[in-house]
């Protein structure tokens, strides 16, 4: 069954209520939306920290509570929604493949070994870095295996682990996005987690390369963005911006309690600078500022507002300001929480219609395509997966 209609129906409630998705709390202290919307504003503002953490981990959840108030919004979640892949067990390979493989990595490699149905013929390991999953089908599906990888120093290890591991894998150090780059026809290309403008270059490159086959798992989609995404599979009515790619793949589902409790004062020191910058400039407009060092955020807030005054020019808050900035930051970084869980709603489903362009691209040149899940989200939020075969 094509995946176009698909497509259209996502494309046509993503276009209709970009207000919502594409505002950034972060930015705008109350977006535009909010005085649309005044009661479901005000529900996001009184949950508690509990509701909140659940609603911001759980896009479904937040769609739903979202929907409560646009009724409009009632089909989001299912058309979100992605089944997961048929599934082989995999054999007993041995211990020598997954030699120096971290074990969160090890699995996603795999899920997406046992979700990618085997073609028969030669793999290519689209940007493979050390050749992970390349070694792993090498033996798996006992076929010949090419890495593409950028990095020289990745292609040496990867031999190196190949040659201990005894597969037929080779590797060529190349740049995939040089269009003068040779793809043996009749392949099946693999991808997983290529970022934004390397699988964006496999799949706009596979029907004229002769691939008969592909299995991709997307990531990053904002990578390689110097303007609006420009759509694969033909005009579409929805406008998506690097910063909106950058929102589908904003989830902290594998982050550690004490990375997220860093992330939350990262964010209220921020917000308390930002609240004294408008307040110097007597504006209400954001300005954005370059990244703060990692340093910068280990000593006292009145340290580290010393330091972006210095950096941004502006005068010194005194001592007796410097707690009160302190107290908004943190205010308004409650509010921040909240208010985004309006834009965590609509976070998958812009996912989803970053991978049906991909995957109508596929059909468009004559592939049959399949867009499914290969494994649950707790291992890597990024499990999308988009299998197709030439017709």
């Amino acid at each position: 069954m094509s995946l176009a209609p698909r497509q259209r129906a996502l494309d046509a409630v993503l276009a209709a209520f970009r207000p919502l998705w594409h505002a950034q709390p972060f930015r705008e202290i109350r977006p535009d939306w909010c005085m649309d919307w005044p009661a479901l504003t005000a529900e996001l503002l009184a949950l508690d920290d509990a509701e909140q953490v659940h609603l911001a981990d759980d896009g479904e959840a937040a769609a739903n509570f979202v929907a409560r108030h646009i009724g409009d919004l009632a089909a989001l979640p299912e058309l979100a929604r992605v089944a997961d892949c048929a599934v082989q067990s995999l054999p007993d390979l041995g211990p020598f493949w997954a030699w120096e493989i971290p074990g969160r990595k090890r699995a996603q490699i795999e899920t997406f070994a046992a979700s990618a149905a085997r073609s028969g013929r030669q793999v290519v390991d689209w940007c493979g870095g050390k050749g992970h999953l390349g070694r792993l089908l090498a033996r798996y599906w006992l076929v010949g295996v090419t890495t593409l990888e950028i990095d020289r120093a990745l292609c040496a290890d990867g031999m190196h682990l190949a040659r201990r591991a005894g597969v037929e894998q080779d590797f060529v150090a190349a740049d995939v996005l040089q269009p003068e780059l040779p793809l043996a026809a009749g392949g099946h290309a693999v991808a997983l987690h290529a970022c934004g403008h390397l699988h964006r270059s496999l799949v706009g490159r596979a029907a004229g390369s002769g691939m008969v086959a592909l299995d991709v798992a997307p990531c990053c989609y904002y990578r390689g963005l110097s303007g609006d995404y420009q759509p694969l599979s033909g005009a579409l009515r929805t406008r998506v911006t690097a910063d909106d790619a950058r929102l589908a793949v904003t989830e902290s589902v594998t982050a550690a309690p004490r990375r997220l409790r860093q992330r939350d004062r990262e964010m209220a020191w921020k917000l308390g600078f930002d609240a004294w910058r408008r307040a110097v400039d007597e504006t209400d407009e954001y300005r954005s500022f370059k990244p703060v060092p990692a340093a910068w955020m280990r000593g006292s807030f009145t340290d580290f507002m010393a330091l972006m005054a210095q950096r941004e020019r502006l005068a010194l808050p005194g001592v007796r300001q410097m707690g009160e900035l302190e107290r908004r930051g943190w205010q308004r970084q409650r509010e921040v929480m909240r208010l985004s869980i309006v834009r965590q709603a609509f976070r998958r489903p812009l996912e989803i219609w970053l991978a049906l362009d991909l995957a109508v691209r596929l059909e468009n040149d004559g592939y049959a395509v399949n867009l499914g899940r290969f494994c649950e989200r707790r291992l890597t939020p990024r499990n999308l997966l988009i299998s197709a075969r030439l017709n």
